[in-house]
């Protein structure tokens, strides 16, 4: 089968047509230039040590950033992801208290969030529920049960396996690096094949994309969004993983943000709320971003506060120059 291309005028693509191809540039530039002004007004921001720790901080979020980025590729949102990530922490530490294996705790926790996935995903495609209020629901119900697992009190992990993601190692004699890192880097690596290299990833951006041109082409538009919100379950289940590996403590109580945090990271990494557009990589550069925006203003002693409104500034300026680039595309 022939394909046709349009021919080459020579012509070099405008800036707007370069990032609408490659939208995680925009984020790799901001992210460098962030490390460039932190790094001249702060003595001890390049320091190795002070990078492992952001990149470390930025961990679990980056993880659940990844699942909610190809929910947001659907055109979809979850607000429970990170209340799903911690009620599995709670699963996890629970059974391994109560002298379940380590190795089939860490499988019942993910399975958890797996199903979790797969409620929201039928109530989306089989009921028509819009995501945001489907998971805005589950975000209240999981955050209750949360709290009743636990009793309103953090659950120590014991368990080796458990807490194996906060094992440390050095590059090079200095550079600290955990199997959690390790772990990110590869599910964002496998995420990045699925959606550039297989069927399914072209799937995903096309319903999207246009849900309705999707289907006529062929694509089952409801098997696919599936998929997605159970790919997206189990990603919340190994960042509940790498959260007991930062620290080895369920608590009911953490990551309140984590959702939002999620979302910031996403948008800052230039994928489009309105679906069908963005990169894992910028995902990652949006996590970098948050992390080192926290980090470099903590070190010039601004206030959390003010971090937050200067956050919050960012994910508007995001959505405003993704919605200007979509109705001038």
């Amino acid at each position: 089968m022939t394909t046709l291309r349009a021919p080459d005028t020579g012509e070099r693509p405008s800036a707007r047509e370069f990032f609408l191809r490659a939208p995680a540039v925009g984020p790799a530039l901001a992210l460098l230039v962030a490390i460039a002004v932190f790094s001249v007004f702060t003595d001890t921001f390049l320091n190795p040590d002070n990078l492992s720790l952001v990149v470390q901080q930025s961990l679990v979020i980056a993880t659940l950033a990844l699942g909610q980025t190809l929910i947001i590729l659907t055109g979809g949102i979850d607000l429970a992801n990170a209340s799903a990530a911690v009620l599995a922490t709670l699963i996890m530490a629970k059974l391994a208290l109560g002298g379940a294996p380590g190795f089939v705790a860490l499988l019942l926790g993910i399975a958890a969030t797996a199903a979790i996935g797969a409620v929201v995903g039928t109530l989306v495609t089989q009921v028509r529920l819009p995501p945001f209020i489907v998971t805005l629901g589950m975000l209240t119900m999981l955050t209750a049960v949360a709290k009743l697992v636990a009793d309103g009190e953090a659950v120590p992990t014991g368990d080796a396996l458990l807490t194996w993601l906060g094992t440390r190692r050095y590059l090079f004699g200095g550079i600290e690096i955990t199997y959690g890192m390790t772990l990110a880097l590869l599910l964002y690596l496998g995420v990045w094949y699925a959606l550039t290299r297989t069927a399914w990833g072209k799937h995903v951006y096309a319903v999207g994309n246009a849900p309705e041109s999707a289907r006529l082409a062929g694509i089952k538009v409801n098997r696919t969004l599936l998929s997605v919100y159970v790919v997206a379950g189990v990603i919340f289940g190994l960042a509940a993983w790498q959260a007991l590996g930062r620290v080895p403590n369920a608590d009911p109580n953490a990551y309140q943000l984590g959702n939002l945090d999620s979302i910031t990271a996403v948008v800052l990494g230039g994928t489009s709320l309105f679906g069908g557009r963005g990169s894992v990589l910028g995902t990652l550069m949006g996590a970098l971003i948050v992390a080192v925006l926290r980090s470099g203003l903590t070190q010039l002693g601004v206030d959390a506060l003010y971090q937050d409104v200067a956050t919050g500034a960012l994910v508007i300026a995001a959505v405003v120059v993704d919605r200007v680039t979509r109705r001038n595309g």
